[in-house]
């Protein structure tokens, strides 16, 4: 069963295209991807992760509320009991905002510039082959 992977894009960032970009990717590296569209709540991500049985969230912030949001999903996914889930993201985030990422949950972080064949292939070797 190839791996469960949601995107999403949490708080009020109207600016999509990245994510869209990288969902197409995972899909084409054999993902089966979910997009749930912008202006997501953390909970909104979380019960769509939840309903969508994922193996993985992905978010995209370019509004600088990364410090705020991607710890949010993070405990609430613990909070759901879900916590197994890998969450990574990316967007317009600052190198020194990622060991506070990381120590707050997540998995990596990917910045611009990044290849798509970096993201796709650390999802694939991090995922393996989804759930089973």
């Amino acid at each position: 069963m190839p791996p469960r992977v949601l995107i999403a894009k949490p708080g009020l960032d109207g600016h999509d295209r990245g994510a869209k970009v990288v969902a197409r990717a995972l899909r084409d590296a054999g993902c089966e991807v979910v997009y749930t569209g912008l202006h997501q709540t953390p909970e909104q991500i979380v019960e769509a992760a939840v309903q969508e049985d994922v193996d993985a969230v992905g978010l995209s912030a370019l509004s600088g509320a990364h410090l705020t949001l991607f710890p949010r999903v993070v405990a609430e996914l613990r909070k759901r009991g879900v916590g197994e889930i890998v969450v990574f993201g990316g967007g317009i985030i600052p190198d020194e905002d990622i060991p506070t990422l990381e120590a707050a949950g997540l998995a990596r972080i990917f910045t611009p510039g990044t290849s798509l064949a970096e993201i796709t292939g650390w999802v694939r070797e991090t995922l393996g082959d989804g759930k089973g």
